[in-house]
Order: C-alpha cells, then sequence, then structure tokens
C-alpha cells in the first residue's frame, strides 16, 4: 500500500487526510474507496477534467500521462504542471501530495 496524503478540501475533505492506495489503482478509485468523493462524471472514462488533481509531492514518480489526458487537462480549471487527471494517474510505490482544487466540485454543480 502506498501512502496518499490529501490536502484539506472544504467539501470533499476539510481536514485533510492520510490514506492507503493500492499500486496500479488509479487516484480516483482510491480516494473514492476512502470515502473521499471526488467527482468523475465522465464515470473515469478521461473524457472530461471534473477529477482534475494537483499532485503537490511525488509528481514525478507517476507514470507520464498520455497524449489524450494531455489534451483534456488543457481544459481544466486551475491547470498547472503538477496537474493530473484523477481516473488516469495510477498509485505508484511512492507517497504522494493531492490537492483537489477548489473550485472543481462548484463548478460541476452549477455554484460558481
Amino acid at each position: 500500500m502506498t501512502q496518499l496524503i490529501v490536502l484539506p478540501h472544504v467539501e470533499l475533505c476539510p481536514d485533510g487526510a492520510v490514506i492507503e492506495g493500492t499500486p496500479g489503482v488509479s487516484i480516483c478509485d482510491a480516494l473514492l474507496q476512502n470515502a473521499i468523493d471526488i467527482e468523475h462524471a465522465c464515470e473515469k472514462s478521461c473524457a472530461c477534467t471534473t477529477c482534475h488533481v494537483v499532485i503537490r509531492e511525488g509528481f514525478d514518480k507517476l507514470a507520464a500521462a498520455e497524449e489524450v489526458e494531455e489534451d483534456l487537462l488543457d481544459k481544466a480549471w486551475g491547470l498547472e504542471p503538477n496537474s493530473r487527471l484523477s481516473c488516469q494517474a495510477l498509485v505508484g510505490e511512492s507517497p504522494l501530495v493531492i490537492e483537489i482544487p477548489s473550485m472543481i466540485n462548484m463548478v460541476s454543480e452549477g455554484k460558481h
């Protein structure tokens, strides 16, 4: 199991969390399995950006994003150089520090 540190998110994880993820499982699935209800409007098929996360530590230890993910990330709100779609990025052997951008759920639910 790999340690995933999730930074506080006002709606999804107000106090932050330290969870365990199974290598080979998507970050999205690891979050969902640990009661962090990240949005995934396309049902994790790499067709939207609602599961966008920023990898604050450990980004360089993840497998490189494929072209389809890179193309979608260009449309993500709050894109940063270390952004990934959590449905596509797989947990590896190295710990990760993950930030869920604050606007994701508000935008997807029309609260902006």
